[in-house]
Parts: structure tokens; sequence; C-alpha cells
């Protein structure tokens, strides 16, 4: 019998966020696939769960989704997650999924596992329209950049990103040419102890950013035209 496969979402900050299902599933299966196993031990030891980490990531291979489908195979149940939120989004773990699929069809089960996730705890909050909106991931670093921005200049519903704090202000800088007037909202490190949500136009967060901190991990939400 082909192994249970479990997509389990972990908290972006505040381990308070788990789920009491997400501890049974990852107390119950075989192995859980980590984006960094040194991050999930220590969620996993907060739990007092004791369980077989394997990594898996952006980086890994064909030989790496070949491990998994066997152990799947032999029937162990496994649980996939990432370092905080939920596999799939702006994360490699749709693309094991689609590979799952594709190998075992309907014979295995594929279980979502829900909670947090820094997109849609940002909307929450918001206060835009989000029955419509454009999820675009991480801004690239380089090639596509200055098209990227372009995108989201002239989307006309509320736009979603992330960003780090190693080029925040310089993506602050970027809409502040393209849509000066736009209303943002901008999170940094959301549910953990700095949590804070600034709001206002490109150049009134970053004088906002610049006189508090940079630091840490940012959703970025676009008002809607």
């Amino acid at each position: 019998m082909i192994g249970n496969f479990y997509v389990v979402a972990t908290p972006i900050g505040n381990l308070r966020d788990l789920s009491d299902r997400a501890r049974e599933t990852l107390s119950g299966v075989d192995v859980v696939l980590c984006e960094d196993t040194r991050v999930t031990a220590k969620l996993l030891a907060s739990i007092e769960v004791r369980a077989s980490t394997m990594s898996f990531h952006q980086h890994s291979g064909a030989d790496k989704t070949m491990e998994v489908i066997e152990m799947l195979a032999s029937g162990k149940n496994l649980a996939l997650v990432t370092d905080a939120g939920t596999p799939g989004i702006s994360d490699p773990g749709g693309k094991l999924v689609e590979d799952l699929v594709a190998r075992f069809g309907e014979e295995i089960k594929i279980i979502p596992i829900p909670g947090a996730c820094a997109l849609a705890t940002a909307l929450s909050i918001a206060g835009v329209p989000a029955d419509e909106f454009l999820f675009l991931g991480f801004p690239p670093h380089k090639k596509g950049r200055q098209t990227y921005f372009d995108r989201v200049a002239r989307t006309e519903s509320t736009v979603v990103f992330y960003e780090s704090t190693h080029r925040i202000l310089k993506t602050l800088g970027e809409l502040s040419k393209r849509i000066p007037d736009r209303h943002l909202i901008v999170c940094r490190e959301l549910t953990k102890l700095h949590e804070t949500i600034y709001r206002g136009v490109a150049s009134e967060v970053t004088s906002a950013l610049e006189s508090t901190s940079i630091k840490g991990e940012f959703v970025i939400v676009v008002s809607p035209l």
C-alpha cells in the first residue's frame, strides 16, 4: 500500500500558531521532509516530537524526488514542511506534489494540513479588497526585475509579494518611481516579537522603516487602483 503524503503548514513566527492537527500529523509520520532540517528540528523539539527528518528544498534534484517516491511506494507516510508557512506557496513543494501525482495518480492520498501563510495573514489585516488579487512571490534579484515591477504598476487589482531585509528599501524605491501615489501595506516580521505594520505610499513607508528597522521578512500589499 502506498503511504500517505501530508503537506503541513508550520508557524511563520509564533510557534503557538501550530495547530493540534499539524502536531498530531508530524508525530505520526515516518519521515518529515524539511526545507532546512535544523530549523524543523527546533520546531519538533518545541512540541516534543521525535521524528526522522530529510532535507528537501529548491536545490533537491531528481534523485531526491525518486527517494521520496520509493519511500511512499514502500508504504511509509511522509510529511512535507518548509521553514515557515504553507509548502507550495512561493516554494518548490508544489513541484514535488506534481511529481507524486504523475507517478501515483489517484493511488496516493495527498492530504493538506492547513495553517499559517504569510500571504493570507497579510491580506487579512490589509484592509483592501482580496476577492481578487495577484500574488507574485519574491521579486527577481537581477534579470527580469524591471519587468516584474512594471507588472506590479500596471495591475489594477490588489498585488501581494514577499521581500527580504536586504532588498526592501531598493524595492520601495522601485515602487516609488512607478506608483508614487498608490497606497501600500508593508508587513514586517508577521506573528513575531517585532511585528510591525506600515501603511502609506512608498516614500512614507520608506521613511518609517528607516526610523525603525529594516530587519526581518516582509510582505508587501499594493492597494488596487
